[in-house]
């Protein structure tokens, strides 16, 4: 076996490591490997393109094909659907306005059509039956807010058992209506009688002979049976009562059974 004296150790130090030097690039200023000396070999930011290097490769640069762009890129940049080459600012579909784009389907188009029934929903002339009860009651849920803050009643009444009307009054009132609040396990009858104290009206219900206040139903104006109890009116499948909704108090004669136009008394507020 060949030994190594001081001469051969400095040839073979040199030999082994000197390709691992690092050397800066004239092009681009950059710090690279000796092994990488070739531009092609690392990726040089002011590479000349289409240049034949020493190597004998060929760097080639891929136009874009947009029109009026002189952009470059040193790798394909291809659209999957028109299958041309663009640069980077423009490899999506609407930044070159592929002419095979897809004509994407208007988002939430549900919630459009959604949003537009519930504006259709408060025209009171498409509000009837059972439809125009689930319309009263969204409304009412918005309404039992404001109510809460203003309502007059009982204030002995529990929390739970309170239930809250915009009472239209009678049209010979001084007031167009006013909110107030009863008990939920009260008669109609007793709600008539509450009512009429709060805001002052005549009652001449234990007169037989004599105008009877009557408390009617908001949109159909249909009076409401006085020995009926609000909790059984809350209760009921067609909800014609609702908490938070409108009522109408109005003098009735005996043989009337409720009220032939309501819009008067919605018209007023």
């Amino acid at each position: 076996m060949c030994k190594l004296n001081h001469t051969n150790l400095i040839w073979f130090v040199f030999n082994t490591y000197t390709d691992f030097l690092p050397f800066v690039c004239d092009s681009c200023s950059g710090v690279y490997w000796y092994v990488f000396h070739f531009p092609v070999h690392f990726t040089c930011s002011f590479i000349t393109l289409n240049i034949k290097q020493e190597t004998g490769h060929i760097i080639t640069s891929y136009l874009c094909s947009f029109e009026d762009c002189k952009g470059k890129e040193l790798l394909p940049v291809l659209c999957p659907q028109c299958e041309k080459h663009f640069c980077l600012a423009h490899r999506h579909q609407d930044d070159h306005k592929c002419e095979k784009l897809e004509v994407q389907k208007p988002r939430m188009a549900a919630t459009k059509e959604l949003v537009q029934k519930i504006l259709e929903s408060k025209d009171g002339s498409k509000s009837k039956g059972r439809r125009g009860a689930k319309n009263a009651a969204t409304a009412a849920k918005v309404a039992l807010m404001k109510l809460k803050l203003h309502a007059a009643g009982d204030k002995g009444l529990p929390q739970t058992e309170r239930t809250y009307f915009q009472v239209y009054l009678p049209k010979e009132a001084k007031e167009c209506s006013r909110p107030m609040f009863f008990s939920s396990k009260w008669s109609v009858g007793k709600v008539v009688d509450y009512a009429a104290s709060t805001a002052s009206l005549k009652n001449n219900n234990n007169v037989l002979t004599a105008k009877k206040l009557r408390l009617c139903h908001p949109e159909t104006g249909q009076a409401l049976q006085m020995d009926d109890s609000l909790l059984s009116l809350l209760a009921h499948p067609d909800a014609p009562l609702h908490n938070g909704g409108n009522v109408i108090l109005e003098y009735l004669d005996n043989e009337c059974t409720g009220l032939e136009d309501v819009s008067d008394y919605i018209a007023q507020t």
